[in-house]
């Protein structure tokens, strides 16, 4: 069987999931990903620079993947007219992401984006990440302006806690992704703080 060229990113890129799955993140090295797919140390090197390149390589991708589904299942929720139903899907996308996607999630959650940004990254991955960020908040503010017609910053900080800060201590941090009681503890949680809705402007 040939021996596949570096210049085919994805199949380093599912390495590196593969390890992450296999024994976590410190164990994704350049010695261990060119073992798993065969190409050089140096070949590695001149493709993402760093080890940490490559993690950072892997996590964007992972990112984008994420970010698809959940813009996707807020959109399905949004053509139904549910801006309530909207919200509790962008906050249950991490678990649905887990389910379809389980070795780029679990890249997406070992390693935090902050963790990444204080590494030595190349300065494209450093500013793709940057991007990546934009995209989130954007969706929050979306979510602010079709439930309350509001894009201030009280209005987005209620959808923040909503879809990052409730899945992050609900599911993400205890590992709960396939419990069906977690899932629901969120919904709930969720719909309780649309209740509540933002303080005034």
């Amino acid at each position: 069987m040939p021996r596949p060229r570096v210049y085919e990113p994805d199949q380093v890129l599912d390495a590196v999931e593969s390890l992450t799955v296999a024994s976590g993140p410190s164990a994704v090295t350049i010695r261990a990903v060119s073992d798993a797919v065969g190409v050089s140390n140096g070949a590695l090197y001149h493709t993402f620079e760093s080890r940490s390149g490559l993690m950072g390589r892997a996590w964007i991708r992972a990112a984008r993947r994420f970010f698809t589904l959940q813009h996707a299942l807020v959109d399905q929720a949004l053509a139904d007219g549910d801006t309530r139903a909207a919200v509790v899907a962008a906050a249950e996308a991490p678990v649905v992401f887990a389910e379809r996607h389980p070795a780029s999630s679990a890249v997406l959650w070992a390693v935090s984006r902050e963790e990444l940004l204080k590494s030595d990254l190349p300065d494209d991955v450093a500013v793709e990440l940057h991007d990546l960020q934009r995209l989130l908040i954007g969706l929050m503010i979306r979510l602010a302006d079709a439930l309350w017609g509001r894009k201030d910053a009280h209005a987005v900080d209620s959808i923040t806690t909503c879809i990052v800060d409730l899945p992050t201590a609900i599911v993400l941090n205890r590992g709960r992704q396939s419990n069906s009681t977690a899932r629901e503890h969120l919904r709930a949680s969720v719909r309780a703080v649309l209740d509540v809705g933002p303080p005034p402007r």
